[in-house]
């Protein structure tokens, strides 16, 4: 444990659902008595499916186990529901476990919720000294940091104002910077940074990155997988409750991909059995180039749409693959056709035709592909729609790169230049 700043031995958390008690304490009282005595709840309905025999229990975290080390960035991955807040809570002791233990070396400071920790009667700037003193430290020490908090917040004129004026922008910066600059032992971040503005994200990503150089452990949840590959060097995965992988933050990523079903759909059998005379269409499939179905596909990788068929047609017809792409809004982004290419897509034989596009072409959302076949550039012998779906996802980013999602459904990379004009 020495150089381990929190370690978790086999957590379980479960939670009863229904109604808990039954509204006043002579009633509770009551229905204790009679428990106590081995009687049936007196104020259970006829047939009710919360009677004590029927107390449904759902499980939120299930034999977790893992350490983190001092000074270590730690990520914590998964879709909404796998477990990953009341994780946080335990850690943060803001809850308890049902079973299992849990070892915290030093001070914690959590950015759970906006506006965690603060007194929304008090102004900002006595919020700062209240979370100081919970922290531990001495007046004096809160007082050399606060003119520090206050600049990094960038709320200064607000900060004598009772905090529940406050935006949730607000709010965030301000609980933000109190939790990084009072120097707590392990810091503990939520989905909260979704709340703030860019420049202020790349502010708290940096900081972030400075908290764990300086010694410090910080655990971060996000839903932006670029800001999570970018600070945390190692991550858990949960999914339902539990720790499915733990290990680099890059594979664990890829394994969220996978498992969220953002890389679902690379290659499929047609829903739509395609035989045409002699032409068989026996599977399509899109891929990051050079790389298997199952990976993602990131932005800076070029993309490629392949089609597997059987051509045994020896007359003399001309077959044409047009593509549709659309975006996540159901409008369509662009369309390409084999028309424009080559004369007919389809060579004799078993054969793969292939379609590539180029790298830094979309930007980080799903797309869906029609695909339609055309005889004589005229005749529409096979359409399909939404026949597969692809998710491009963000490439690795430098610490201080905005990691958000700019508008439009295309972020192509083109070619700039400066040219000096000659007088």
């Amino acid at each position: 444990m020495s150089n381990m700043a929190i370690r978790v031995e086999k957590i379980c958390k479960k939670y009863r659902l229904g109604t808990i008690g039954t509204g006043t304490i002579s009633h509770d009282l009551n229905l204790l008595y009679h428990k106590i005595r081995g009687k049936e709840n007196p104020y259970s309905k006829v047939d009710s499916a919360t009677s004590n025999k029927n107390i449904l229990e759902i499980t939120a975290l299930e034999d977790i186990s893992f350490d983190v080390k001092s000074g270590e960035t730690f990520g914590i991955i998964g879709k909404n529901g796998a477990g990953k807040s009341t994780l946080l809570k335990i850690i943060s002791k803001i809850t308890t476990p049902t079973s299992g233990k849990i070892f915290i070396k030093g001070n914690i400071a959590s950015l759970l919720e906006i506006g965690t920790g603060f007194h929304p009667e008090m102004t900002g700037r006595e919020n700062i000294y209240m979370n100081g003193a919970i922290l531990g430290m001495k007046k004096n020490d809160i007082k050399s940091k606060f003119d520090e908090i206050v600049d990094f917040s960038g709320i200064a004129q607000f900060i004598d104002t009772p905090v529940k004026r406050y935006s949730s922008g607000m709010y965030l910066k301000l609980a933000f910077s109190v939790a990084a600059h009072l120097e707590p032992d392990i810091l503990i971040i939520d989905e909260v940074l979704a709340v703030g503005d860019a420049e202020f994200q790349k502010k708290c990503l940096g900081k972030i990155k400075n908290i764990g150089g300086e010694g410090r452990t910080v655990i971060f949840v996000s839903h932006n997988m670029a800001a999570v590959q970018s600070i945390a060097t190692r991550s858990i995965l949960l999914e339902a409750g539990k720790i499915i992988y733990n290990g680099p933050t890059n594979e664990a990523v890829a394994l969220y991909m996978k498992n969220g079903h953002l890389v679902s759909n690379y290659k499929n059998k047609l829903s739509k059995k395609f035989i045409y005379k002699n032409l068989e269409i026996k599977a399509i499939g899109i891929k990051a180039h050079n790389k298997k179905y199952e990976e993602p596909i990131s932005r800076d990788n070029k993309i490629c749409f392949c089609i597997e068929y059987i051509n045994n047609n020896n007359i003399d017809e001309y077959y044409h693959i047009t593509y549709r792409i659309k975006g996540e809004d159901g409008q369509y982004v662009f369309t390409s056709s084999t028309i424009d290419s080559i004369k007919s897509s389809f060579d004799q034989g078993r054969n793969i035709l292939e379609m590539y596009i180029p790298e830094y072409f979309f930007n980080y959302e799903t797309f869906y592909l029609d695909i339609l076949i055309l005889k004589n550039k005229k005749e529409i012998i096979f359409m399909e729609n939404d026949i597969l779906s692809f998710t491009v996802v963000s490439e690795q980013k430098n610490l201080g790169d905005w990691m958000g999602k700019t508008p439009g459904s295309l972020y192509p990379k083109f070619e700039w230049n400066n040219k000096q004009i000659s007088e």
